[in-house]
């Protein structure tokens, strides 16, 4: 006995290619509420911290004196640890509740506090508890900008678009280390060519990556990687206090720090100790919060799969979403990594965060093809960006990304180029050729470009960063070779370092480079009518997406293109037996010359008559004019016809065969689906009146199957319909009419 066929195609699915795994705490495979998670608990003796979840001072690892000494706010950890969980959960939803009044209690929760609150939500839940909670009142998003080659022209290119595109921060990495100053360079160029205020970075190795800061080309930096448990962070050199003293070398610079932390990372180095994903990444986000930094990069992040191969994983990372949130914390909420082979997962996974909106709703969207993409392949990437738009604009949701036309996207790619071409020339470094700069205009991916000299590039890209060249030779080549305005916002990314208004929690620049952040953008979403609102001309510019037409573009007004005249004969002949009648619309050969399957009017009527010619019968067309209702044309016909058989045409194409003495919803045969008829198609439909008349059988009507095709037309058969009724002309009687094709 064979299997079923339905199971056989279903396990082809993509769905079906994604991992699935049993819980089992033993091994860290359990995503929240592990057996082996601590009970919420806190001892305050003298106004210090002397158990944390029922482990006593001196059985602290460095993680639980890290959040001891700077993670719990102990003024209110008395009033917080003491209310019940479930009390505070409904807070969380409860719109009466401001964000103030929570962000004091959550300051005063142990770890397992926080996971024991948050696991009385359902992701609904969350989500409504998410939308009150992010730092900042507008949504963003960040962009991911990388390109195999490593190409700069494409580079500045890239980042030019997107941030054209709305992005508000854009990070790239590197295939070979020692591009990072030119790939930081290019990033740098291109994202202050539309406009100024698009933060940037480049993910490297922290000593790096800290030199690129302070030559002025990065902004802001999220590599700061932490660990939930000793081990894991030891395994990575690093200790609470290390990672705590090297954002404050950021800040103390005037570049942006965020931390990176998220459920599974433990589990996939083998040091989870038992304990479940979230709970290790709670503690995670307190030695965040104990650190000063303005947020976290969570989502689970490169771990993504591994979560998500447990039952609850897509609900944990939106639990670890909104435990940041609730700490004050700025989140750049993940879905950069792949999450699954399956485009529905992976739309539901986002809708998680995309519609009660985060401070970054990926935290890397990957802007050109997921080949290009050096962290990973990407979860949603440049193939996707409609899709985006659209759902933005279903939802009527800001997920940070705006509309663009392509005549604006070339334009801006190619000043990019042209402005890199410049900075590259000025100071010295490997020429960038006129070729490179028009191939990367057009690029799908970097497979589009030319071969640059690899080796030559490296050699430049180590002097420029061991020699003396900064941002402020890069402003002056911009200047000197005419890309003043680009310049200029990189001159301005300079001064906003220096005043570290950005510094703030949340914190992304507007166009004028001001800080909108925590503290100047505040959340205060309270329910309906507060909060974030998408309106006026940031609604409209979301819904303006190139796609969308006018109903006249749609369906244009008629020009001659119905190749059929249709003049109005002196009187109605008189009927005979030998006749069949199509009786047509008021708008058709008129206001309407074409149907939903493209046939022109001429087309369709020499189809139908020669159809009834070909039974032996005459067809005789008749316009009725005060009606458009399908099923009361054939009705209206039929009473003129002498063999009492009619077939009703509307303008759109869709037709029935109607037979003198039924009523008007009762017919021989329907034809509904116009986009689904075609020449052969009415030509049978013609014959089959023909048959009716002769007390004939018909025979079938070839119909093609497009179940995409309502979906596809339904608009623009609307509008035709619409028409139709517009040349409704009442008490006007029926005419019978001359045709000339032509």
């Amino acid at each position: 006995m064979t299997g079923s066929k339905r199971f056989a195609r279903r396990a082809e699915r993509p769905v079906n290619k994604d991992t699935y795994v049993q819980e089992d705490a033993g091994l860290g495979l359990v995503v929240m509420d592990s057996p082996h998670d601590p009970r919420p608990s806190i001892r305050i003796e003298k106004g210090l911290i002397v158990e944390i979840d029922g482990c006593p001072a001196d059985r602290f690892d460095t993680i639980d004196r890290y959040i001891a000494r700077y993670a719990i706010n102990v003024e209110a950890a008395g009033e917080a640890m003491a209310m019940d969980s479930l009390a505070i959960a409904r807070m969380l939803v409860d719109i009466n509740v401001p964000r103030k009044r929570l962000m004091w209690l959550m300051s005063g929760c142990t770890p397992a506090k926080l996971c024991e609150i948050v696991s009385h939500l359902n992701v609904v839940e969350m989500m409504m508890a998410m939308q009150k909670m992010r730092a900042r009142q507008q949504p963003g998003n960040q962009a991911h900008v990388t390109n195999w080659r490593e190409n700069p022209a494409l580079m500045a290119a890239d980042a030019a678009e997107a941030a054209l595109r709305g992005f508000d921060e854009l990070e790239t990495t590197c295939r070979v280390a020692r591009m990072a100053p030119f790939n930081s360079l290019a990033l740098l160029v291109g994202s202050q060519t539309p406009h100024g205020g698009v933060l940037t970075q480049c993910a490297v190795e922290e000593g790096l990556n800290l030199r690129l800061g302070l030559k002025g080309l990065t902004s802001y930096a999220e590599t700061l990687s932490v660990y939930g448990t000793d081990e894991a962070l030891r395994d990575g050199d690093d200790t609470p206090w290390s990672k705590g003293l090297l954002a404050s070398a950021y800040a103390s610079r005037g570049i942006k720090i965020r931390f990176t932390s998220g459920t599974g990372a433990e589990t996939l180095m083998g040091y989870e100790s038992g304990k479940s994903m979230l709970y290790l990444e709670a503690r995670c986000l307190m030695l965040v919060k104990g650190s000063g930094a303005q947020g976290v990069q969570n989502g689970s992040i490169s771990c993504i799969a591994l979560p998500s191969a447990l039952p609850g994983g897509v609900r944990a990372v939106l639990a670890e979403n909104l435990i940041a949130a609730s700490l004050g914390l700025e989140v750049a909420s993940g879905n950069d990594a792949m999450s699954s082979h399956s485009d529905m997962r992976k739309a539901a996974k986002l809708m998680l965060q995309f519609l009660p909106g985060t401070d970054f709703i990926t935290s890397g969207y990957s802007s050109m093809p997921r080949k290009d993409n050096m962290f990973g392949g990407g979860n949603f990437d440049a193939d996707d960006m409609d899709d985006w738009l659209v759902i933005q604009r279903d939802m009527q949701v800001d997920a940070g990304m705006e509309p663009v036309t392509e005549d604006a996207v070339l334009a801006v790619r190619r000043k990019a180029g042209k402005a890199m071409q410049a900075v590259f020339r000025e100071l010295g470094l490997p020429a960038i050729s006129d070729a490179e700069i028009e191939a990367a205009v057009t690029a799908y991916s970097s497979d589009d470009m030319p071969e640059r000299d690899l080796v030559a590039d490296l050699a430049a890209a180590d002097a420029f960063l061991d020699g003396p060249l900064t941002a402020l030779d890069v402003i002056t080549a911009l200047d000197r070779s005419g890309h003043a305005d680009i310049a200029a916002n990189i001159l301005g990314m300079q001064r906003v370092r220096v005043a570290g208004d950005y510094l703030q929690p949340a914190a992304v620049l507007n166009k004028a480079f001001e800080a909108q952040s925590a503290f100047t953008d505040r959340n205060d979403y309270q329910g309906p009518g507060t909060g974030y609102r998408l309106k006026g001309e940031h609604l409209a510019r979301l819904a303006a997406i190139p796609q969308a037409r006018s109903a006249a573009e749609m369906v244009p007004v008629s020009a001659g293109r119905a190749g059929v005249g249709l003049t109005p004969a002196a009187n109605l002949s008189p009927p005979s037996e030998k006749d069949v009648v199509i009786a047509v619309g008021p708008a058709f050969a008129a206001e309407l010359d074409t149907t939903l399957c493209g046939l022109s009017h001429g087309e369709v009527l020499k189809a139908l008559m020669g159809g009834i010619e070909s039974q032996g019968l005459k067809p005789r067309v008749i316009k009725i004019h005060h009606t458009a209702d399908c099923g009361m044309l054939g009705y209206e016909g039929a009473k003129l016809s002498g063999s009492g058989i009619a077939i009703g045409l509307q303008s759109k194409g869709t037709a029935v065969i109607q037979r003198q003495g039924l009523a008007p919803l009762n017919n021989l045969e329907l034809f509904s689906q116009a986009p689904l008829l075609s020449y052969a198609a009415y030509a049978q439909i013609g014959a089959n009146a023909a048959s009716h008349a002769l007390r004939q059988p018909p025979s079938p009507v070839p119909v093609k199957v497009d179940n995409m095709a309502r979906l596809r037309l339904i608009v623009q058969a609307m509008l035709m319909h619409k028409r139709e009724i517009a040349s409704i002309s009442a008490g006007r009687a029926p005419e019978e009419m001359q045709v000339t094709y032509g």
